[in-house]
C-alpha cells in the first residue's frame, strides 16, 4: 500500500523529485507528484475500488495527505485521460484547495466537470489541451502532450521538461494500429523525444506480463456480431461507463440488427451524453430510447447498455442479477454480454453476478468464453518497441501490481537499460532525478485513504479489520455485574451473540467458567474494571477457539457495584 517511511533529504536545486502517491503496487488510484525548486505538478488523481478486504468502503484515494502542507506549492495537475482510476479522486483533492489549475483533453475535462458539479465544487481553471500542444505551466515545468491510444478516447501522454531532466509519462496506453477512431499512439513523437533525450520513461505496466501485441479493437467485431445474431430475446451489454469505443460498436450493431438502445446506470447515461455532445460518440437517429419506454418494445427489439461489468454491488447489472432492478428483468433465452476485462481483485464479485444471471436462465457471454473484449494497455511487444524507440536513460514502471512493475522492468533491461537505472518502486517511494541519473532517496506515507459514505479518511485499517472479523467470525458480548465489597458476582454473566451461535444453550458451559474466573479474580483482590474485563475476554476467547476454531469479536462489559 505504501513504502516504509524513510525521511528523504532536502531537495537540491534543479533536481526533480518524483513521488508516486498511488498506482504502483495496485491497479488504481493513479497519481504522481513531481517537484522541483519549490513547485509541485501532479499527474492524475484517481480512485481505487475496494475489494473483499475493505468491507463498507466506497472508494480508496491516493496519498493526498502528503500534500496537505504543500497545497499552495501546487502549480497544476495534468490528467492523462478520463477513467475513474485516473480522475476519480479529483474532487477530493479540490476539497483541500479548489483553485488548482487542471490540464487535460477535451473529453477528459468534460467528464471531470460533471464530477465536480456532483460534488458542488467550482473550478474555473480548466485548461484544455490536445496532442501536439506545448504548455509552460510554471517557471519550472514545460509540458508537451502526445496522443496515445487507449480504451477511452482523447487520452494523452505527457512529457515534462525540467531543469532536473526530461520525463515521458505515458498514462494508460496501447499501440492499436487500426483504432476505431483513427487516432493512433504518436510513435513519431515518442521517437522525436528519444532523439532529444529522455532521462526517465514512466510506462504503463498493466499488460507487461502479456507477450506480443494487444489485439486490435476491430478484431472484436465478428464476436460481437455473433452475440447479436444468436440473441433470441433481450440483450444486455455491460461495459465500463467510460468505454466510448465499445458503446459505439454496440450502437452500430444495434442499428444493423434493428434494435433500440437504452442506457442503464447513472454514470453510463452521463458519460455517453458528454461523449455524444463532444462528437466522440456517433448515435444514429431514432436509436436511443428512455428506460421508461422500454416496455413499448418487444424484448428482441432492445439492447440494454449497462454499468456493472466489474460486479459492483450497487450497479445496474448486479441489481438485475439479484432481481432488484425496478424495470429490467432477465430470464430464459435472454443474453448478457460482459464486454470488459476483469480488474484484479474483482473476480469474486464478477463471478457472483455471472452465477446470478445464469441462475435466472440467461446466457452469459464474457471474456472467458468469447473474444468480446480486448485490453486498453500495451503488451510486452509494444513496451519493448517503445523502449527501443525512446532509449531512455532511466526507466520507472508505473500503473500495476508489483508483478507487472517487475515484468516491465525486465523488458526495459532486455533493451539495454542498466539494472541500476531501472527503478521498481511502490507508492510513497521518493525518487530524485538529476544529471541523467534517477535514484531512490527515501519514502513517504502514501497509505490508503478510505471513503465511507460522506466520511473521508476517518476509517482506519484496524477498523476495517474489525469489520472483517464481524463479517467473517461474528460477535459476542458478555455482561456481568460484580460487588467489590463482597468480592462476588451479583449478576450474569449474560452472553449475547450475532453471526456466531445464537443458541443460548451453547454458552452454558463457558458461562460457568466465566463466573468461576471472575470470582477467583475478585478473591485475589482484582478491583480494576479493565482487568476484570480482560479475564472475561480471555476465558470466553479460549473457549471459543478450542470449541469452534473461530475468533469472533468479543466485547466484555463488567459493571462494578
Amino acid at each position: 500500500m505504501s513504502a516504509h517511511v524513510t525521511i528523504p533529504p532536502a531537495l537540491a536545486p534543479d533536481t526533480l523529485r518524483i513521488i508516486p502517491l498511488g498506482g504502483l503496487g495496485d491497479v488504481g488510484r493513479n497519481m504522481t507528484c513531481f517537484e522541483i525548486n519549490g513547485e509541485i505538478l501532479l499527474v492524475d488523481c484517481g480512485v481505487f475500488f475496494p475489494d473483499d478486504d475493505h468491507p463498507g468502503v466506497d472508494l480508496i484515494l491516493p496519498g493526498l495527505d502528503h500534500l496537505d502542507d504543500r497545497l499552495d506549492d501546487i502549480v497544476g495537475m495534468v490528467l492523462t485521460h478520463g477513467h475513474e482510476d485516473h480522475v476519480g479522486a479529483v474532487p477530493y483533492l479540490l476539497r483541500r484547495r479548489s483553485d488548482i489549475p487542471i490540464w487535460g483533453s477535451r473529453l477528459t475535462l468534460a467528464l471531470v466537470e460533471g464530477k465536480l458539479r456532483e460534488h458542488r465544487i467550482r473550478n474555473t481553471d480548466l485548461q484544455e489541451v490536445a496532442e501536439g500542444d506545448r504548455a509552460k505551466v510554471s517557471e519550472h515545468f514545460d509540458l508537451e502532450f502526445l496522443a496515445v491510444n487507449h480504451s477511452i478516447p482523447d487520452a494523452l501522454a505527457v512529457c515534462l521538461r525540467t531543469a532536473g531532466g526530461t520525463v515521458l509519462h505515458t498514462g494508460d496506453f496501447k499501440m492499436d494500429q487500426l483504432p476505431l477512431d483513427g487516432r493512433i499512439t504518436d510513435l513519431r513523437g515518442f521517437a522525436r523525444l528519444g532523439e532529444e533525450g529522455v532521462d526517465l520513461f514512466m510506462a504503463d505496466s498493466t499488460n507487461a506480463e502479456v507477450p506480443g501485441f494487444t489485439t486490435p479493437e476491430k478484431d472484436l467485431v465478428p464476436a460481437l456480431e455473433r452475440v447479436f445474431e444468436r440473441a433470441e430475446n433481450k440483450l444486455i451489454v455491460a461495459c465500463f461507463a467510460s468505454h466510448v469505443h465499445r458503446v459505439q460498436q454496440v450502437l452500430d450493431l444495434a442499428v444493423k440488427h434493428d434494435r433500440k438502445v437504452v442506457y442503464v446506470g447513472r454514470s453510463m447515461v452521463r458519460n455517453m451524453s458528454v461523449a455524444r455532445d463532444l462528437g466522440f460518440l456517433k448515435v444514429p437517429g431514432d436509436t436511443l430510447i428512455e428506460l421508461k419506454d422500454i416496455d413499448n418494445y418487444r424484448d428482441d427489439q432492445v439492447v440494454v447498455i449497462s454499468t456493472g461489468s466489474q460486479g459492483e454491488p450497487l450497479s445496474a447489472l448486479s441489481r438485475i442479477a439479484n432481481r432488484e432492478h425496478p424495470v429490467i428483468e432477465v430470464g430464459d433465452h435472454d443474453t448478457v454480454l460482459l464486454a470488459s476485462s476483469l480488474i484484479p481483485g474483482n473476480e469474486n464479485a464478477v463471478y457472483r453476478v455471472i452465477n446470478g444471471l445464469s441462475r435466472l436462465g440467461a446466457t452469459v457471454v464474457h471474456k472467458g468464453n468469447a473474444l468480446v473484449h480486448v485490453s486498453g494497455h500495451a503488451s510486452a511487444g509494444e513496451l519493448l518497441y517503445c523502449y527501443n524507440v525512446i532509449r531512455p536513460r532511466n526507466a520507472m514502471p508505473i500503473h500495476g501490481e508489483i508483478r507487472h512493475l517487475i515484468a516491465n522492468a525486465k523488458l526495459a533491461q532486455a533493451t539495454g537499460i542498466p539494472a541500476e537505472s531501472t527503478l521498481v518502486v511502490e507508492d510513497g517511494a521518493v525518487v530524485d532525478l538529476a544529471d541523467g541519473r534517477a535514484t531512490v532517496v527515501g519514502a513517504v506515507d502514501a497509505s490508503y485513504i478510505f471513503v465511507d459514505g460522506s466520511t473521508v479518511g476517518d476509517i482506519t485499517t484496524s477498523e476495517l479489520t474489525d469489520r472483517k472479523i464481524l463479517g467473517e467470525e461474528g460477535f459476542i458480548s458478555v455482561v456481568a455485574a460484580v460487588d467489590l465489597h463482597s468480592q462476588s458476582l451479583v449478576s450474569g454473566p449474560d452472553i449475547h451473540a450475532r453471526g456466531f451461535s445464537e443458541n443460548d444453550e451453547a454458552f452454558a458451559q463457558v458461562r460457568k467458567q466465566i463466573a468461576s474466573e471472575l470470582t477467583k479474580a475478585l478473591t485475589d483482590g482484582v478491583d480494576d474494571t479493565h482487568r476484570l474485563q480482560q479475564v472475561v475476554r480471555r476465558t470466553i476467547g479460549r473457549w471459543v477457539s478450542n470449541t469452534y476454531r473461530r475468533r469472533p469479536m468479543i466485547v466484555p462489559v463488567v459493571i462494578v457495584t
